[in-house]
């Protein structure tokens, strides 16, 4: 994921072809029409971590209106070709089929979850506006906004029971595939403009797969494996209610589930629902954070809660905004903007002793030292051993041979983006009283470092590959260290990941390796 606007690569791929109708109910299987609706817990869950937030529990927790949401009587009940001409006025190219499902999904969100729904509408005050501009830059149907809806409730900090994270529930590999950071200190999942810019870079590669929005969105949710053996499983078949049966069970409701939400958020008003103002600054601006810095810091100086600062700024997995090779973004509400700027240095000197002392902040491996970037661990329990990249060697290989995390080797030795070199001297720390098993390691082949690990590497799998010939069309192109395929793309306008995924057979686009060859097909 990119950061800035100038510079994104786009990819042409294509726009929807679907005209916006919808099929008679007796198009629809009976036995789907008879379904159940699927609750999703991470729904409900992220709903009730969502009132948790500073910035909603300050406007609600007293507000009757949220709890009461009037009475019963005051909610209308509409028959079904009611809902089906609503549906068919919503200018969208995803298909908005109509069926049973679908209207009881309505009905959870109209009825049942009028309070949540409020919020929500709040929340995309501030919210949709960002993810507007992004999704029109990418020329994404804007309409694919509300699978942020079904996916987090608009919560930030969501997170899911399998550790999917943030308002776009990225899953730890997938996010870092799309360039997101994320490690102890910074977890970009969260952040809504970032994330936002991974999510919408995500669904048009899923869109350069199957041309087909309501497939799309369940592929977002379960993955395109999933959704390629459902197309399998069904004979071939690529609509989306075809194949709902031979979906996860979980993802069946995820389309009925957009399509409702799609319709709450253009219908709210003839259901009698209205936006709760949320006490969030819909008025805010980044500026570039150049030093070490603690929220209290900011707090204090400024008058502004901690909660609210962690609220507006919610990658930032601890009280600290960590600087060490480039500047880190720090939203403020925008009043507050320029008195951040006046009063800078104040800030940052503001008891820079006691928020970033080294003998406090040491409390562990990866404790983080302020001042310095990245600090040593206690050396009475630790110990430093020294490691030589060799040819080869990548950093995740190298934390599986000291038990150690990726992100801990990265603190240790001031590396960005996973970028080693041959012949580069890594400082790794230990258990003192695990020196022992460890300190050999630097001296041993990488046959013998797997088999450490239990890894065996055959002797076909340890002899050079042999050399791709191009032709029909493709170049070949020799993965640099420290490559990713992000990188490699921008170098093949109009290439997308997907396609380098399917044109090599990767399953995990984050696995490249320097030296590997890699079939790519130009688009002139």
């Amino acid at each position: 994921m990119k950061y800035l606007l100038t510079g994104i690569l786009l990819t042409n791929l294509g726009t929807a072809l679907f005209a916006n109708t919808i099929p008679p109910r007796d198009t629809i299987p009976s036995a789907i029409m008879n379904d159940t609706v699927i609750t999703d817990l991470n729904f409900d869950e992220n709903l009730d971590s969502l009132l948790n937030l500073y910035y909603v529990g300050q406007s609600v927790g007293s507000d009757p209106e949220f709890w009461n949401n009037g009475a019963d009587s005051l909610i209308p009940d509409f028959s079904d070709s009611v809902y089906i001409e609503r549906l068919k006025k919503i200018p969208t190219v995803v298909d908005l089929t109509y069926n049973s499902i679908v209207r009881r999904y309505i009905e959870v969100y109209t009825r049942q979850k009028r309070g949540s729904v409020g919020v929500m509408l709040g929340l995309s005050q501030y919210y949709f506006p960002l993810f507007d501009d992004i999704f029109d830059y990418y020329d994404v149907p804007n309409e694919m906004k509300y699978m942020s809806i079904i996916e987090s409730a608009l919560n930030p900090r969501a997170t899911s029971r399998t550790r999917a994270v943030g308002l776009w529930q990225f899953m730890y590999g997938t996010g870092r595939s799309y360039g997101l950071t994320i490690n102890s200190l910074v977890d970009e999942r969260r952040d809504p403009i970032k994330a936002t810019y991974a999510a919408v870079r995500y669904v048009k590669d899923l869109y350069a797969i199957y041309h087909d929005w309501t497939l799309v969105i369940a592929a977002y949710n379960c993955g395109p494996g999933n959704v390629n053996k459902a197309i399998r499983r069904s004979g071939g078949k690529r609509n989306y209610w075809d194949i709902y049966y031979y979906l996860p069970r979980e993802t069946r409701g995820h389309v009925p589930a957009f399509i409702a939400a799609t319709y709450v958020m253009n219908y709210y008003r003839e259901h009698n629902l209205k936006p709760i103002p949320v006490n969030f600054p819909v008025t805010s601006d980044t500026i570039m954070i150049t030093k070490n810095l603690h929220f209290m810091q900011i707090s204090e100086v400024l008058g502004i809660p901690v909660p609210l600062l962690k609220d507006m700024n919610p990658q930032y997995r601890t009280d600290i905004i960590p600087v060490h090779n480039q500047p880190m973004s720090l939203r403020l509400p925008m009043d507050q903007v320029t008195r951040f700027i006046d009063l800078e240095k104040d800030i940052y000197a503001y008891k820079d002793s006691v928020y970033f002392n080294p003998e406090k902040a040491i409390t562990s491996p990866t404790a983080y030292d302020a001042r310095n970037g990245f600090n040593e661990p206690p050396p009475g329990n630790y110990a430093k051993l020294s490691y030589t990249v060799k040819e080869g060697d990548n950093l995740g290989f190298i934390a599986m041979w000291y038990n150690v995390r990726l992100s801990d080797i990265r603190y240790w030795n001031n590396i960005r983006h996973n970028t080693i070199r041959s012949g580069q001297k890594l400082s790794i720390y230990v258990p003192r009283n695990k020196v022992s098993k460890y300190e050999d390691i630097n001296n041993l082949s990488f046959a013998q470092k797997q088999a450490r690990i239990g890894k065996t590497v055959t002797t076909e799998a340890a002899q050079p590959a042999q050399p791709l010939a191009a032709g029909n069309g493709y170049v070949i192109y020799t993965v640099k260290q420290g490559d990713t395929i992000w990188d490699i793309i921008k170098k093949y306008p109009g290439v997308t990941e997907s396609e380098v995924k399917q044109w090599n057979n990767l399953t995990d686009a984050a696995k490249i390796r320097a030296g590997q060859q890699l079939k790519i097909r130009p688009k002139s």
